[in-house]
């Protein structure tokens, strides 16, 4: 005779959400076949709680990225990934059961986790390249993580469990929080989205007055607080030397998309001395700053010296279309932008920059 095992970790989700919502019984959607067993679904469940303020929402909890029954992994303070994900979505009065696209976002995001084992944390940004909602016409094009506001850090047997909720965002939205912080962008947002609901049909905020001048303002004093860029289309192709003819420069290359907001991000951290590392496919390169102009590379790394005149010109040349340039304060170096293309679930494009 066995044991029954322990459902110590979906007991403590439970009391913590019991304790915010009192005798509340959730809309709950189990896995019918476990993941590891080949089922679709990589979390276990997700509970709807219907919330009446500060707007009509749905507030979801996954069950699944901790550790629900016995302690299996090595790390002793942490259980499972030490986090689960909750998402606060609009609701209207007539609204009975959660729609399925937001049940399905939250099972894509455990299969983002269990099939890369990147985790998230409060602070942290996905771009979903479309639609959060497939087929809707909103501009949530993006994810930002934040801590929930009513829930704190669980201690459970199997270790802590943080709450973290996802909010959707727009694609500018996201390039401000890149500029800037995730953290400090959405609290600039706090008075139009309160306790962060998700609302698909919102307009964008980053055109608001009083949240542009935060931005403006945190940027000015804190810089960027991007570190690393994940650039799909980023390629170096080193420096040349050819007999009896001119050197071929080396070439730095990355796509349309993301060239302007390189420029922003660039001007962000090496005002304030700060390092900025774009991390592609075979190649990582860093751009320090330092008073002359300089690059030097080594197998897969290329550090790219610059000062503030040599961000200015690179910065101004960092557009959405296709162009190859140099600039005057860094010799030897091209730089090339190429057309990206963005392309759906299936493989289609549906939108080209450059």
């Amino acid at each position: 005779m066995t044991d029954e095992a322990s459902t110590a970790g979906w007991d403590a989700i439970d009391t913590a959400f019991s304790e915010l919502y009192g005798e509340q019984e959730p809309k709950h959607y189990g896995t019918a076949i476990p993941y590891a067993l080949g089922g679709p679904d990589p979390l276990d469940g997700i509970s709807a709680y219907k919330v009446e303020h500060p707007t009509p929402h749905w507030h979801f909890v996954t069950y699944g990225f901790s550790e629900l029954y016995d302690k299996e992994t090595n790390d002793p303070a942490h259980s499972g990934y030490g986090f689960e994900l909750t998402f606060r979505l609009t609701r209207t009065e007539d609204e009975t059961e959660p729609p399925a696209w937001a049940l399905n976002l939250l099972q894509n995001m455990g299969r983002y986790v269990f099939n890369s084992g990147n985790v998230f944390r409060a602070g942290d940004y996905l771009d979903a390249n479309g639609p959060i909602c497939l087929g809707s016409d909103t501009l949530l094009t993006a994810l930002s993580f934040m801590e929930d506001p009513d829930l704190e850090q669980l201690s459970t047997p199997n270790g802590t469990v943080d709450f973290i909720q996802m909010v959707g965002i727009t694609g500018r939205e996201m390039e401000m929080m890149q500029t800037w912080n995730t953290r400090g962008f959405l609290r600039a947002c706090e008075a139009f989205m309160p306790k962060y609901v998700t609302d698909l049909m919102r307009n964008s905020y980053v055109d608001i007055p009083s949240v542009a001048q935060a931005v403006q303002r945190g940027i000015e004093l804190e810089g960027s607080s991007t570190a690393f860029l994940f650039i799909q289309q980023l390629a170096w192709t080193p420096s040349r030397k050819r007999m009896l003819q001119k050197n071929v420069p080396a070439e730095l290359q990355f796509g349309a998309k993301q060239a302007v907001l390189i420029g922003k991000i660039l001007r962000s951290r090496i005002a304030k001395g700060a390092p900025l590392s774009l991390i592609g496919s075979g190649v990582n390169v860093t751009f320090e700053a330092g008073e002359t102009p300089s690059f030097h590379e080594e197998e897969n790394q290329v550090t790219v010296t610059v000062n503030a005149e040599a961000v200015n010109e690179l910065a101004a040349n960092l557009k959405p279309s296709e162009m190859t340039f140099e600039i005057p304060s860094l010799r030897g170096m091209l730089f090339r932008i190429v057309r990206t293309e963005i392309t759906d679930q299936e493989g289609q494009v549906v939108e080209t920059i450059g």
